[in-house]
């Protein structure tokens, strides 16, 4: 299984951007995906996670709101749109793949998820 993250880059604080997870060598599918993202100093904290089966979808308290993930089936990529960016929002960003589903109080915890993409930086400054 390989995760491609892909979409960071440097946007001004109220800016936006979209990050793009390429997912590919699973047999059948993915069971549910995520991103969590780390800031230098800081633990991983989790941003978001949605669940392939039945679309559902769970968010970090920082980013409810401003943040939103989807999915395009026809291209196995899972998007984090981000808007309202603020300089906390800075961090390398992570997708996350797990090939079964995940109960939805889990959904955000790392410890369950399987693979993991490289990272796409992100930074919010003026």
């Amino acid at each position: 299984v390989q995760l491609q993250a892909s979409g960071g880059g440097l946007v001004k604080p109220g800016g936006s951007l979209r990050l793009s997870c390429q997912i590919s060598g699973y047999t059948s599918d993915y069971g549910t995906a995520g991103w969590f993202r780390q800031a230098p100093g800081k633990e991983r904290e989790a941003v978001s996670c949605l669940r392939r089966g039945d679309g559902f979808t769970k968010y970090g308290e920082s980013v409810k709101g401003r943040f939103t993930i989807s999915r395009d089936r026809t291209k196995n990529t899972v998007y984090l749109e981000m808007n309202g960016l603020k300089p906390d929002d800075t961090a390398v960003y992570y997708c996350a793949t797990r090939a079964g589903r995940i109960i939805t109080g889990r959904c955000l915890d790392p410890d369950v998820y399987e693979n993991w993409g490289q990272g796409t930086q992100v930074t919010v400054s003026s």
